[in-house]
């Protein structure tokens, strides 16, 4: 836990120092794409540069935790919601008054914007955003006061992290930030690291399905938005009893993601094992990654399945997928976000070309290539485009 005495330390560093201090805020460090871009930057970013610091809004279900570099600062908030770490979150920066505060889900970014006037002016304000906000408040039950919350703060952040041109797109057209207050920096990869826990043997109730059989993989959380209602009526649609598929998450739609199983008769084709703090070693065993994604800011598994050679086959969802897979050897784009286009591109895919992918198709957001671009942003000054 970090305490008073450590404040005053990073404090005395910060002014003695010439090293860029940041301090990255989260609201937890479970196991969800987010989390998992931070961990990497934190790995990656020159020492030489930067000192960093991590401050978690609540840290209780910390699957991250070990892979958080040693030298980096953690802060523990012990908060369970945003709102109640608010009062913590305005001391801590005024204690350790980094050159750049860097936070990312969008009630921490609206939550740090509410805080903006009563915060030190010197630091950069960075906010990173996860997903194509239009898309992902469609279903809120406060969609308005959402719309209004995105529209009235977030153009106090100095800048504001896109992911993709269809999010960048969305903030400017629908939210009307500045577009020079906004910025498109993809995701990193690391393949190095996927690759090498990718050889990690799966464990022993891994593959089920029979030689010959085709292996299907989903990751992710069960929520609505993934998808995975419809690729599970999807593999029904398809009528293929060689196709068994396995969806890596846990999440609120789990069970009426089982019963659905058994109504459409997959039972023994269709498994669940969980949460999978590995998932590299699933996927790189795959004939190929299935993406369901209603819609998507940008998303990070299918890059993962690239980096580990495995095809994916995505629906057309919002966000940047589109530009990921365009033109990879062996992915395959349903025509429509339903199930029935998914089953008619998971059937393409079966009838096509099946082919690993090759090395470069993630060459654009290779971990050196992105980290460069993260270490130039977090490099500039207040006031400074």
């Amino acid at each position: 836990m970090f305490t008073s005495s450590d404040l005053a330390t990073s404090e005395a560093m910060t002014k003695s120092g010439t090293r860029r201090l940041v301090l990255f805020l989260v609201p937890t460090l479970a196991g969800g794409g987010a989390e998992r871009v931070i961990v990497t930057l934190l790995r990656h970013l020159d020492r030489a540069k930067f000192r960093l610091a991590l401050a978690v809004v609540d840290a209780r279900m910390a699957v991250f935790l070990s892979d958080v570099p040693e030298d980096v600062e953690f802060i523990d908030l012990g908060c369970r919601r945003v709102r109640h770490a608010l009062l913590k979150i305005f001391s801590l920066v005024w204690r350790m008054r980094p050159a750049v505060v860097f936070s990312t889900l969008g009630h921490l970014n609206i939550a740090i914007a509410l805080l903006r006037p009563f915060l030190p002016r010197k630091p950069r304000y960075v906010a990173r955003e996860t997903m194509v906000i239009s898309q992902g408040m469609e279903n809120s039950r406060h969609r308005g006061i959402w719309r209004w919350a995105y529209r009235r703060f977030y153009k106090k952040h100095d800048l504001v992290v896109c992911q993709s041109e269809d999010m960048f797109r969305d903030f400017v057209d629908n939210f009307g930030l500045p577009s020079r207050q906004a910025v498109v920096i993809r995701n990193p990869v690391d393949v190095a690291h996927i690759q090498e826990m990718a050889k990690e043997p799966l464990p022993s109730y891994g593959d089920t399905a029979d030689a010959g059989s085709v292996r299907l993989i989903a990751v992710g959380r069960m929520i609505d938005v993934k998808g995975f209602d419809l690729l599970v009526e999807a593999l029904a649609l398809l009528g293929d009893e060689r196709v068994h598929l396995t969806i890596l998450g846990e999440g609120a739609l789990r069970g009426k993601l089982e019963k659905q199983t058994i109504d459409l008769g997959l039972v023994g084709r269709v498994l669940f094992p969980g949460f999978q703090v590995n998932p590299y070693a699933w996927i790189a065993r795959a004939d190929a990654l299935v993406l369901s994604s209603r819609h998507e800011a940008f998303p990070n598994v299918a890059l993962e399945a690239l980096a580990c050679g495995t095809p994916v086959i995505a629906t057309p969802a919002p966000g940047g997928t589109r530009e990921m897979l365009a033109g990879v050897p062996g992915c395959v784009m349903a025509e429509a976000v339903s199930a029935q286009e998914l089953a008619n591109a998971i059937g393409k895919w079966m009838s096509g070309q099946r082919v690993r992918v090759p090395e470069d198709a993630t060459a654009l957001y290779r971990v050196e290539k992105i980290v460069a671009e993260y270490e130039k942003l977090l490099a500039t000054h207040p006031g400074t485009p």
